[in-house]
């Protein structure tokens, strides 16, 4: 298997994964350049790359070229594209320059490693279904945070304008309660759950969307609507996250009745 070209192991779908990867570094990029619109950016392309993890997924089912390669690549591709990448593109944008920006680093550690430790368990995994949170939901989760954020901020005084302290400080919790949503066994969602596809198909798209607006320089209104919806989309996550609780519970209640 060593001695295979790595051109003959590539099936399509995996070409759409690498595309996803590309996507990732470039965020990184974005966010060593580290200013405003660049984050703006960074955010904006790993919210493309929820679309290609779909599409990689959806073409592998239906051509039928489930492949080990793949599986390995698109894990590898989610570490850095769903972990590492907004992890280092949320520390970015919420630093403070203070003494503070301690705890964040931790926030962005914690948050990385979760999805790096998620996505190996994954792997390994034989059961159907997924436990924890999968990886592109909690990079959402940070999205729209943000996106939150950078609107309220730009209706407020423009793109340079300062995040609410409150937010700076209350990301690293943030951070930190999603490492854990992705690890922990406490909450698991079916294979097929079709929720998981809706949050996707509806929310996912719109992300990109809205970051486009945010290059046109909204006005006030226009600024102030789409961090509400930003805002509201946040909870709805949440609210879907905390429902996993529930089915994992339900699971466990109709294992013990059997």
């Amino acid at each position: 298997m060593s001695s295979i070209k790595i051109p003959q192991l590539l099936k399509l779908k995996d070409y759409i994964t690498l595309i996803g990867t590309s996507l990732g570094i470039i965020a990184l990029i974005c966010a060593c350049i580290g200013d405003r619109a660049m984050l703006s950016l960074g955010f904006f392309l790993i919210s493309i790359s929820t679309g290609t993890d779909m599409i990689d997924g959806y073409i592998a089912r239906k051509t039928n070229t489930v492949n080990e390669i793949g599986k390995e690549l698109d894990s590898l591709s989610d570490s850095l594209t769903f972990g590492i990448a907004p992890a280092v593109l949320t520390y970015q944008s919420f630093r403070t320059g203070s003494l503070f920006d301690i705890i964040l680093i931790i926030g962005a550690i914690c948050f990385a490693i979760g999805a790096i430790l998620r996505l190996a368990r994954f792997n390994i995994s034989e059961l159907p279904g997924y436990t924890g949170v999968p990886t592109p939901i909690s990079a959402l989760l940070l999205i729209v945070y943000f996106y939150a954020n950078y609107f309220y901020a730009f209706g407020m005084g423009g793109i340079t304008y300062p995040f609410p302290e409150f937010a700076s400080y209350l990301i690293p919790i943030i951070m930190i309660l999603i490492a854990w949503f992705n690890i922990t066994v406490y909450i698991s969602f079916g294979e097929k759950d079709k929720t998981i596809y809706l949050i996707f198909l509806i929310i996912a798209p719109l992300c990109p969307i809205f970051g486009i607006i945010g290059i046109l320089n909204p006005d006030f209104l226009i600024s102030m609507i789409v961090s509400v919806f930003f805002l509201i989309t946040f909870i709805i996550a949440l609210i879907f996250i905390i429902r996993g609780f529930f089915l994992y519970a339900l699971k466990k209640e109709n294992t013990n009745n059997i």
